[in-house]
């Protein structure tokens, strides 16, 4: 199995920078000497003579300019000179040296052994297919590395390792940001020279990348191939997400030879067309199913050839599987949503239930709940979404009360928030109850899972009411979506 991912170390001084490199496991490391605060050029000499005896690893040398994301503002002429000074001392068999592409055409004198780079943080170039020609004739290896937004603009990029692997060129192809980390799980499957990692969270050199951990143990991207299954999560953000880590452990405790990966998808229309449907797509990927979460769960159904009985009630999808080409969508959210709630509460009929918000989260737990026995009023901001939910399941609603009427929900047993009221980001600190109005109740059950102790499960600890966390219903929902994906397979 060949190592094919490369960790990004960067220290303020060479001394820490040595105490790094002899604690990796990764055989693939880059060294980012635009980070050291400073030095000589002779200590960098007797560094890179020490590097001669690390002849199990490869070790690219990088000294990036800030305009091409790297720590300082270095111009030209100073990276020229620096590449200059050092190139006696880079003869090891196991060291590359990383070349922006504007120190073309005098960089194709540095080194023998030499990657040459692009990278675009906005206003990408309207052909990189030409940028990637003509660096290729410069280099060993050529790195293109664009950042994008979404999922599908990230597909040129990646496309290129088809031109490279026909032409028998090294490249690596990288999509940066949170909408390109498809592309760096993926790259190496499918004939990309490496891919990146920091060494751990919070220390990346780039948007988008992964640290050593999810690279080797989470995504286990030395072991995918062409064949390897692809699942993925259809999100319009997918930054907050804990499905890879839930559905990667699955896949990893079963021994399969499956990946689950996030696609940030803003356009789905232009995603479904250009990725996934078999008469249209642009690039063949070995897709097996979809986890779907906002703002998809409805507007997907539009693309799928068969929808189950569950979708045709809740009108919205949660899940694809595709099987000989055809998608079909199921939503496994009512069952997720009613197991942990029963496992806790026990019995739920006659159960008076407050559900909080009239969305596709809130039409899922009432279904629920009415196939289990339970009474139902709906509480909303939106009175006629709310009455049109109710209308169509035969339950009550009422307007979401001011947080200073403490006895609004003194008559229920079981209170559920399904608005996204509490995630983390603009929403952390708010909750949709106060402890005083949730002292009466037997539990109150918090759909949001990021974080995991929202404020509203705050506010009912103070008041000693159970709690239940959308974790529970996360986990129990990908279970059923791991069920229908390996049904059959």
């Amino acid at each position: 199995m060949k190592d094919k991912v490369c960790v990004s170390l960067f220290a303020e001084t060479l001394y820490e920078l040595k105490q790094k490199l002899d604690t990796i496991r990764s055989k693939i490391i880059e060294l980012r000497l635009d980070y050291l605060e400073s030095f000589s050029i002779r200590s960098l000499k007797e560094f890179l003579k020490e590097l001669d005896k690390y002849t199990d690893k490869q070790i690219i040398l990088t000294y990036r300019p800030k305009h091409q994301g790297g720590k300082k503002d270095l111009d030209r002429d100073e990276r020229l000179n620096f590449w200059r000074n050092l190139t006696s001392e880079i003869k090891s068999s196991n060291l590359l040296i990383d070349l922006e592409f504007d120190l073309l055409p005098e960089a194709a004198q540095i080194a023998h052994r030499k990657i040459i780079s692009f990278h675009c943080f906005s206003d990408n170039p309207s052909s990189l297919e030409q940028v990637y020609r003509r660096l290729s004739t410069h280099a060993n290896i050529v790195k293109l590395a664009v950042f994008v937004d979404d999922a599908v603009d990230a597909l040129e990029v990646f496309k290129l390792l088809e031109f490279a692997e026909k032409e028998e060129r090294q490249l690596i192809s990288i999509a940066m940001g949170e909408a390109g980390k498809w592309t760096r799980i993926l790259a190496p499957a499918y004939g990309a020279y490496l891919t990146f990692a920091s060494l751990e969270k919070e220390l990346e050199t780039a948007p988008g990348q992964l640290s050593l951990a999810e690279a080797l143990d989470l995504y286990r991207i030395n072991q995918l191939t062409k064949k390897t299954s692809i699942y993925g999560l259809v999100a319009g953000e997918t930054s907050y997400s804990i499905s890879p880590q839930i559905h990667n452990k699955f896949f990893i405790e079963r021994r399969l030879d499956a990946v689950f990966i996030p696609f940030q998808v803003r356009d789905l229309d232009r995603f479904m067309k250009k990725m996934i449907l078999e008469e249209e797509k642009n690039i063949d990927l070995n897709f097996k199913g979809f986890a779907v979460t906002n703002p998809h769960k409805e507007s997907i159904i539009n693309y799928l050839d068969e929808i189950d009985d569950t979708v045709r009630v809740i009108k919205a999808v949660n899940t694809i599987k595709i099987q000989s080409g055809k998608l079909k969508g199921y939503n496994t959210d009512e069952k997720g949503f009613i197991e942990p709630l029963s496992d806790l509460y026990g019995d739920l009929k006659d159960a008076r239930v407050a559900v909080i918000g009239s969305g596709g989260a809130a039409r899922a737990c009432i279904f629920a709940l009415k196939k289990h026995g339970a009474r139902v009023t709906i509480f909303a901001r939106n009175l006629q979404k709310a009455k049109a939910l109710a209308d169509e399941f035969q339950v009550s609603f009422r307007r979401l009360p001011n947080q200073t009427d403490i006895n609004a929900y003194t008559d229920f047993d079981v209170l559920v928030n399904a608005t996204p009221v509490g995630t983390k980001g603009l929403s952390e600190n708010e909750s949709i109850a106060t402890a005083d109005q949730l002292r009466h109740l037997h539990l109150v059950y918090d759909l949001v899972y990021n974080p995991l102790e929202t404020k509203l499960m705050k506010e009912a600890k103070i008041v000693d009411v159970p709690r239940l966390g959308g974790l529970a219903m996360l986990i129990s929902q990908a279970k059923e979506q791991q069920r229908i994906w390996l049904e059959g397979v």
